[in-house]
């Protein structure tokens, strides 16, 4: 049985979705993103050893870029 989130301080929600990376419904509660919006995942930017990954950093920019474009109203620019 899953926790209410609603009840949770933010420090317990953030240290249960630590233990639980992939339950969506806890993320979502602690950003508050509303159900119906896409959640996306992007590749670690280093590896476990703390070496940078040079292509999942690129993609990391490039989502970056977009999304800036897209708050100000440039979504077609890239």
């Amino acid at each position: 049985m899953k926790p209410n989130f609603e009840e949770m301080t933010k420090a317990e929600l953030k240290a249960y979705v630590l233990q639980h990376r992939d339950d969506i419904e806890a993320i979502r509660s602690l950003f508050r993103i509303p159900p119906g919006v896409e959640v996306k995942r992007y590749p670690p930017v280093c590896t476990e050893e703390g070496v940078p990954i040079p292509e999942n950093i690129r993609i990391m920019e490039q989502a970056i870029q977009e999304r800036v474009a897209q708050d100000n109203g440039e979504s077609d620019r890239y």
